[in-house]
């Protein structure tokens, strides 16, 4: 996806567990966030998850979801703050030295990474946060967007010129937005 980032990948991947229009939720439960942990490399073999974890997961989703507000609301301070309270419980480390590349790409990890010592799921959620504040640090986190369709909330990353797409998709969240207006400015009276 033209020029992004591996930690925007695994961030926007993340923070579209959640599918608002169908309502699945691929974190509904221990077998679904040991599944996508999995699938995504964030893990070797699909670990031991606690409803904690679960819902720790879901908090930190939460949190990201906001702060990549849409713009049409300030983001909800309740919902970042669940996320920061599981932020808050990540030991996240910066290294001098070089670590392992990561298992799923073969890239090599920055040098912000999660504490070895901790257990595979909290591992791999320190490792989201580390993706996190990579991309909050060096101002990327700013093209990670929401789309602007209410219903639709998917996050993408946006590839515009000067950074102004609004939906993850022209063709259809845009369109949509578009339709909505024409219909309105038809349906409503002159000079109302």
């Amino acid at each position: 996806m033209s020029g992004q980032p591996e930690a925007a990948e695994l961030i926007a991947g993340f923070a579209n567990t959640v599918d608002l229009e169908s309502g699945r939720d691929e974190l509904a439960g221990a077998e679904g966030l040991a599944r996508w942990l999995t699938r995504t490399g964030l893990v070797r073999q699909a670990p031991r998850v606690t409803d904690a974890d679960v819902q720790a997961a879901r908090d930190l989703r939460t949190g990201i979801r906001e702060a990549l507000s849409d713009g049409a609301r300030p983001p909800s301070p309740h919902r970042l703050a669940l996320g920061d309270a599981v932020l808050a419980r990540l030991p996240v480390l910066v290294t001098l030295t070089p670590r392992a590349a990561l298992p799923a790409t073969g890239a090599p990890q920055s040098a912000l990474g999660p504490s070895p010592d901790l257990a595979p799921v909290p591992h791999a959620m320190a490792r989201l946060a580390a993706a996190w504040a990579e991309l909050a640090l060096t101002g990327q986190a700013q093209r990670l967007k929401r789309c602007a369709n209410q219903g639709c909330g998917e996050v993408f990353w946006d590839t515009s010129r000067n950074h102004s797409r609004r939906w993850c998709s022209m063709q259809v969240c845009g369109n949509r937005a578009k339709a909505r207006r024409h219909t309105a400015r038809r349906t409503t009276p002159d000079g109302a």
